[in-house]
């Protein structure tokens, strides 16, 4: 070992430790053999890490996606092919209140009854307290009445036969201001309401022959998103809150069909004012019969 200038020997060598000529030399380690550059991920590979891609290789053609369709209408939100909608105002149409029906209705939106929300992301139903009403009820409603699956005739099935299910994703996003109440879904039978998805103030429940039968959100929100399912089979009623069943009603009824929408339980001569309105925004509809 050379030392180095102006300096001294090293310990070894001042105390006569300097190996003596014919002893084997110390083992030097011996460096790793580079890798094979052939194998997968080895430097200089290109993709390997640390080395960078050559710009001018080959790579994997990437197919142009193409945007989603905006939504225009209430039928490009919600499969609306198997209902009809009942409107609280006058159209172009004969009757009163109007009724709007396939194949019209995949064309159709008058706001503020029917109409996409700002956002374009659920469908809203309006009726206020001065529209029209049926024959059978002196409230007005914008909501939809289940037909047949082509929507030509007016849908009618039994509890006692078969499963029908309605889920529906929603808000009630506002109230009258005298009677605050409103009806956001429904099964009806051939001469009355069967069960009802009803909103007083603040207080969302199940009706049914006029009493509660299950409380859902004992201090809803107006805005707040739901999810209700009606279940109809084996002659029960069951209702499923945000995925929990809240109501499982016994009960045998036929001429049945599904509604859903704005039916705002008030009107003038319950003291509230021309203007005043009850409103629904629906999400999503999924209707089965099986």
């Amino acid at each position: 070992m050379l030392a180095a200038c102006g300096g001294s020997q090293p310990a070894s060598e001042q105390a006569g430790d300097t190996p003596s000529p014919g002893a084997p030399s110390p083992e030097i380690p011996s460096r790793p053999a580079p890798e094979d550059p052939t194998e997968p991920g080895a430097p200089g590979e290109p993709g390997a890490p640390g080395e960078p891609i050559d710009p001018g290789a080959p790579t994997e053609p990437v197919e142009p996606q193409e945007p989603a369709p905006t939504a225009e209408l209430p039928a490009d939100r919600l499969d609306l092919s198997s209902w009809k909608l009942t409107l609280p105002v006058e159209t172009p149409h004969e009757g009163d209140p109007d009724e709007i029906r396939q194949p019209e209705l995949a064309d159709f939106a008058i706001d503020p009854f029917f109409g996409l929300t700002a956002k374009k992301d659920g469908v809203v139903f309006r009726a206020p307290v001065e529209g029209a009403t049926t024959s059978g009820s002196g409230y007005p409603r914008s909501e939809l009445r289940e037909m047949t699956a082509d929507g030509s005739d007016e849908a009618s099935w039994s509890t006692t036969s078969g499963t029908h299910t309605l889920e529906i994703r929603q808000a009630i996003t506002h109230l009258p201001e005298v009677k605050a109440h409103v009806v956001a879904g429904q099964i009806h039978d051939a001469e009355d309401e069967v069960i009802m998805i009803r909103l007083e103030g603040e207080h969302l429940f199940v009706e049914g022959g006029g009493e509660e039968l299950a409380t859902l959100d004992a201090n809803y929100q107006l805005g707040t998103v739901f999810t209700v399912k009606m279940v109809a089979s084996d002659g029960r009623i069951r209702v499923h809150y945000d995925d929990v069943l809240a109501l499982d009603l016994a009960r045998a009824a036929s001429g049945c069909y599904f509604k859903a929408g704005a039916y705002t339980q008030s009107n003038l001569e319950k003291g509230d004012v021309a203007g005043a309105y009850g409103e629904v925004v629906i999400y999503d509809l999924q209707l089965a019969h099986d």
